[in-house]
């Protein structure tokens, strides 16, 4: 689960040291950074993260290597990640003697609760980074295809915390209270009315209320419910108009009722933003590695958030989809408990992410020999 990926962050660093990385662990309390010293003297430093964590799903998998955790499995991907991670480490390893600078393998915790990248940069992850590169395994795209956006790839994400406060009274006079559940349903219905009549339809935004408490008996008025929910955005300006729109909607709403209400908006991660040029890097290398028939362009950003996004305010970065999709069996969506992953998916991750590294070296200086990588298929 995040934040308690010991294990795992024990066996990415005992590979690391195997691979020659000079390895610290403990980097945002339970993450792994390892770094190649390149034989160069270019000053620049090329960051790839992956992100080790599970869900809090019990896996319904038939696979031999299903999680042995019970509630928990790697529903997102994330073992596949990691594992790509330490095969670009172990590739680069070998070719370290051609590299100009260095790179720098961030194994990040607790991304599924977006702290592990605020606890990373904390720790000093990001420091001198020039360019940052990651993946994210995808279902819906073909095991073997390399998935490419431009500009947006992820929504940011903030967190809503509503407490309605109304007055408690008997069920069969509730001219004499104040409903707190009643008032909670029109706050949400309002919301989810209001956003297609208030906002730009090109500028989505997604709010879901994911969580409701209150009430304590069927013949009582409940006086408190308090709601928890999402907001996604894709748009800085929307997002940033998004806590006092929401505000004024439950204002209206609790001040028409009598209601008093307690409204805490909490900003998230940001949106993916994908760098021109390193995006223009990894498209080029993939088509270079696999053909053109094996990259795919994605039309559309995902409303799901990433926290690679806090890297982004650091250094410019980059991020792909990894397709992970079976040919001849069902594909279930992330965060399913019977989401497998195509495993031939960690080769194409590794020499996507390694060739691409490979390029960003030898884009920026032109002094290596890019006919040395062949010999590692």
């Amino acid at each position: 689960m995040s934040g308690q990926e010991y294990q795992t962050a024990a066996y990415v660093a005992g590979v690391l040291s195997s691979a020659g990385l000079q390895v610290r662990e403990g980097v945002g309390k339970v993450g792994v950074v390892g770094e190649l010293i390149g034989r160069g003297n270019d000053p620049r430093l090329l960051a790839i993260r992956t992100d080790m964590d599970a869900l809090p799903i019990q896996e319904q998998t038939p696979l031999a290597y299903a999680s042995q955790r019970s509630g928990i499995m790697h529903a997102c991907g994330h073992d596949i990640h990691t594992t790509v991670g330490l095969g670009t480490a172990m590739v680069l390893a070998e070719l370290a003697a051609y590299l100009p600078g260095k790179v720098r393998f961030l194994f990040q915790s607790a991304e599924e609760t977006s702290q592990g990248a605020r606890w990373m940069i904390a720790d000093g992850a990001m420091e001198s980074v020039s360019s940052i590169l990651s993946l994210h395994v995808f279902p819906s795209i073909p095991v073997g295809v390399v998935g490419i956006r431009y500009g947006a790839l992820t929504a940011a994400a903030d967190d809503l915390e509503l407490l309605i406060l109304g007055e408690s009274g008997h069920g069969a006079r509730p001219h004499e209270a104040i409903d707190a559940i009643w008032i909670a349903a029109q706050i949400i219905t309002t919301l989810q009315q209001a956003i297609s009549r208030t906002h730009n339809p090109l500028h989505p935004v997604v709010l879901t209320i994911g969580q409701i408490q209150g009430g304590r008996a069927a013949n009582v008025i409940a006086d408190q419910v308090r709601l928890l929910g999402t907001v996604r955005s894709l748009h800085p300006e929307t997002r940033d108009r998004l806590p006092s729109w929401i505000e004024t909607i439950v204002s209206h709403v609790c001040q028409s009722s009598g209601a008093r209400y307690e409204l805490n908006y909490r900003r998230g991660v940001p949106s993916v933003q994908n760098d021109p040029q390193l995006n223009q890097l990894l498209e080029s290398s993939a088509r270079e590695i696999w053909g053109q028939e094996r990259v795919q362009m994605i039309p559309d950003p995902s409303m799901g958030a990433e926290d690679f996004s806090l890297y982004l305010e650091h250094a410019p970065g980059a991020m792909f989809r990894l397709g992970v999709g079976s040919v001849d069996q069902p594909n279930y969506p992330l965060h399913h408990p019977l989401f497998t992953a195509d495993e031939a998916a960690i080769a194409t991750g590794v020499a996507t992410l390694a060739y691409t590294a490979w390029q960003y070296w030898q884009s920026a200086c032109g002094s290596a020999n890019p006919s040395q990588f062949s010999q590692y298929p």
